[in-house]
Formats: structure tokens, C-alpha cells, sequence
């Protein structure tokens, strides 16, 4: 029980944004894991535990500015689902690591999962699984550039996944299909979407992704036609602030690029220097990953 009560009691603090002090219960609830004792738990708790805590804290991780720690943890909880061989947890692991491959720039291995995951949802009739990997594909169509095939399956997906009951998650990928609107000119749609994304927040509580929504807004005030800077400027400095508080050392690195484009544009190329400097230079791994790169090829940029 107290592995479960761990993992849950992460969670919990994870996703309304107590981040670190989330990741502290996955790491009870994984050193208290004994194969042995615990893997026969899987069929009545619906998926085995340690898989789950793996698969979250990767996410946790990745939060907190360790990438390379965050794909330790994607590959063992892959591992152990193969290993265990019950469909419920490999579904949670095969779905549930996107929510980390994605930001780390892993498109190519997140899409292979997403394609395994809901090819076995589809034989289990397990609708919630398939309706995550349907949002997860366009997420990574709104990466990918490929906006349209964006729009329509994530307006597919939320609907399919809101129709299970569920709302976990549903900020960030409402937010995304806000972008995919915004990039289409389609404005009204995409302030709509980026609406619902700040009611979910608020209602739910939910809140580890908030930092993401407000740069998201404050990337379509710049696409709009009457652009705002003003307006842009503000929903980055919260996003900037809601990131700190919570020790979302990623989703703050996200933000400072996002200002110090915005203040490169605007000629004050010293300011957003500074900003993005400390943030970057906090970081000690990862430097592979997709984030990290565009961080230092903009600060390459300004100090040209």
C-alpha cells in the first residue's frame, strides 16, 4: 500500500506543480517496489506501480531540468512493461513517456510508441489510452509544422478523451491546438483554445503545464495580426515567474527563449542575453536535446 499511496501522493504534488516534492514519493514508491511481492499487484490496481512512478517521474525529472536522468527512467519503465507483459501497464508506459520524449525533441521515438500504443488500444477497447495517443500524434503534427493534420486530430482526440470523463492533461494539449489555430491565422479559434487551456487550469488545479500555456499565448499575441508586444511581454514574465516558483527549470528555459527572441526583435540584445544566460548555464545535461540546442544557438545569435 505504501508504494501506491506513494506513487499517488506524487502525482498529486506533480501536477498541481509541487514538482520536486513529487518526485521525492516516485522515489519512495520505486525503492519500496519488490518485483517479487509487488509485480502480482498489476491485475488488481490495473497496471503495476513501479512501471507508473517510472513513467512519471521521467517527467518530473525532465521538470527539473535533467533530460538524461528523464530518459533513464522512459527506458526502464519500457523495460519492465515488455518484461511484465500485461498490456494495462505496457499502455501506461508506452503513453504516458511521450509526456516526456515530446519536449525533449524525441519525435521520432515518441511517434513509434504513440503508433504501438494505440494499435493496442485498439485491441483492448481501451478508449482512454487511445484518445492520449490520438493527442500525443498531434502534438507532434504541431512540432512537425503540419498544422491542419494538427487541428483535426487533436479536436479528435480531446473529444474522444473528454467523452471517458477524463480532464488530466488537457491544458497542454488544447494549447498546442491554440498554436496550430494561430499558425493558420485562424485567431479566434486559437484565443478560444487558449481559453479553455487557463479554465482548465483553474478549475482542476492542474497546474505543472501552466507555464507552458502562458508562453504558448504569449507566442500567438506575437502571430496575431495586430501584433502585441506589450501583451506578449506579459504572458512570458508569468510564464517566467509561474516556471520559477515551481522549479520548472525547462519549462523557464522555454520562457526566457521566448523573451529574449522577443526582446532580440525589439534591439535589446543585452537584456535578452542576460535573461537567457543564467538559465541556460544552470543546466549540466541534456545538451542534445532539442531545447538546449536552440538556447545556444540563440545566444549565439545575440552575441553576434
Amino acid at each position: 500500500m505504501l508504494t501506491v499511496g506513494h506513487r499517488l501522493m506524487g502525482s498529486s504534488l506533480l501536477q498541481t506543480g509541487n514538482i520536486a516534492q513529487g518526485k521525492v514519493h516516485y522515489d519512495q514508491a520505486i525503492a519500496l517496489y519488490d518485483p517479487i511481492e509487488h509485480r502480482q499487484h498489476a491485475t488488481r490496481f490495473g497496471h503495476d506501480n513501479r512501471v507508473a512512478a517510472l513513467a512519471f517521474r521521467a517527467l518530473a525529472h525532465w521538470l527539473l531540468g535533467y533530460p538524461e536522468v528523464a530518459k533513464t527512467d522512459i527506458r526502464q519503465a519500457l523495460n519492465y512493461a515488455r518484461e511484465i507483459g500485461q498490456a494495462a501497464t505496457l499502455m501506461v508506459a508506452l503513453s504516458c513517456t511521450c509526456l516526456t520524449h515530446i519536449p525533449c525533441g524525441s519525435y521520432e521515438a515518441a511517434n513509434t510508441q504513440i503508433e504501438e500504443a494505440v494499435a493496442l488500444a485498439d485491441e483492448k477497447a481501451a478508449s482512454f489510452w487511445k484518445a492520449l495517443g490520438i493527442m500525443n500524434q498531434g502534438w507532434l503534427f504541431v512540432l512537425n509544422d503540419k498544422f491542419a493534420d494538427a487541428i483535426q486530430t487533436l479536436t479528435s482526440g480531446i473529444s474522444a478523451y473528454r467523452s471517458t470523463g477524463a480532464t488530466q492533461w488537457l491544458p497542454l494539449y488544447l494549447s498546442y491546438l491554440a498554436k496550430a489555430h494561430a499558425e493558420l491565422g485562424q485567431f479566434d479559434d486559437a484565443w478560444r483554445r487558449i481559453g479553455e487551456a487557463m479554465t482548465e487550469i483553474e478549475v482542476t488545479r492542474e497546474r505543472w503545464q501552466e507555464a507552458e500555456v502562458l508562453r504558448v499565448a504569449g507566442e500567438i499575441s506575437l502571430l496575431s495580426p495586430e501584433t502585441n508586444a506589450a501583451k506578449a511581454q506579459a504572458h512570458c514574465e508569468h510564464a517566467l515567474a509561474v516556471a520559477r516558483q515551481q522549479q520548472a527549470k525547462s519549462w523557464e528555459l522555454r520562457a526566457a527563449m521566448s523573451m529574449a527572441r522577443l526582446w532580440g526583435d525589439l534591439g535589446k540584445r543585452d537584456e535578452a542575453r542576460d535573461l537567457l544566460t543564467p538559465v541556460y548555464n544552470w543546466f549540466t545535461e541534456g545538451f542534445d536535446t532539442r531545447d538546449l540546442k536552440e538556447a545556444k544557438a540563440l545566444l549565439d545569435t545575440l552575441a553576434s
